[in-house]
């Protein structure tokens, strides 16, 4: 088998699979444990997918731009988004993290909501700014411009004085082995500090993104409350959401 076919048949394994090992490939494709090991290598450098210890994951969503991402999978979004704002109650303080499924959470808000919304995402800010009943809330920090989200040692100083009732989460990946992950390094330290101070913990996300890994580490899967995501998700990637004692609502 020639080396373009082997890392083909790579990538099939881990598209259908959801993951593979090593050791499995060595023997499937009768070679050497270094040579998985270089094609699994370079496949992650290429970005297709993401090498972990003892084989690989499929490779997290790229990074798109924000205003690229704004007109993805409008109508899943606006699901998402809906089936979200059915969560929230009077009176709670809402954690809003920066992302384009969350600015549509942000958009599905009912007018009649009584709450505190607490958000490092400039365009949430803006679009609640017409909310009849929604106090508005921005985290400090430096602008990151490709994602429209306030990052930063400032933002996660922020934070330690907030304690949400629920926060809503931008997700880049998420994997039962792995947890969640993200893509940026200071976002990460932001998603992490928001988790630690929220009583309920919803992460939203288009079915793209689950079962993918991204470099960067926020917390496990058992940080979460809810998964909310589109109705068409694979039903063996929610399947493993459920046994790590996620309650998955699909919109």
């Amino acid at each position: 088998m020639l080396s373009e076919e082997r890392r083909q048949a790579i990538l099939e394994r881990v598209r259908r699979d959801g993951k593979v090992v090593a050791a499995e490939l060595s023997s499937a494709l009768g070679v050497s444990p270094d040579t998985v090991r270089r094609d699994l290598r370079e496949l992650d450098e290429a970005g297709l997918l993401r090498r972990v210890h003892g084989g690989a994951l499929p490779a997290a969503v790229g990074d798109r731009p924000y205003r690229i991402r704004l007109e993805q999978a409008p109508e899943a979004k606006a699901a998402i988004a809906r089936a979200t704002s059915r969560l929230f109650r009077h009176g709670q303080v809402i954690l809003l993290d920066s992302g384009t499924t969350t600015l549509e959470v942000a958009r599905a808000l009912p007018p009649e909501l009584e709450a505190t919304v607490i958000t490092n995402c400039p365009p949430i800010a803006v679009t609640l700014a017409d909310h009849p009943k929604v106090e508005v809330s921005v985290l400090g920090g430096m602008l990151a411009k490709e994602a429209n989200a306030l990052v930063g040692a400032a933002t996660v100083e922020a934070l330690r004085s907030v304690r949400a009732d629920v926060l809503v989460l931008g997700v880049c990946s998420l994997h039962p082995d792995v947890g969640i992950t993200v893509l940026d390094l200071e976002e990460s330290y932001v998603k992490r500090a928001m988790i630690a101070n929220a009583a309920e913990v919803v992460a939203v996300s288009a079915a793209d993104k689950l079962g993918s890994a991204a470099p960067y580490v926020i917390a496990p899967l058992d940080e979460l409350t809810y998964l909310v995501t589109e109705e068409g998700a694979p039903s063996e990637q929610i399947d493993g959401f459920r046994a790590a004692g996620v309650e998955v609502i699909l919109a």
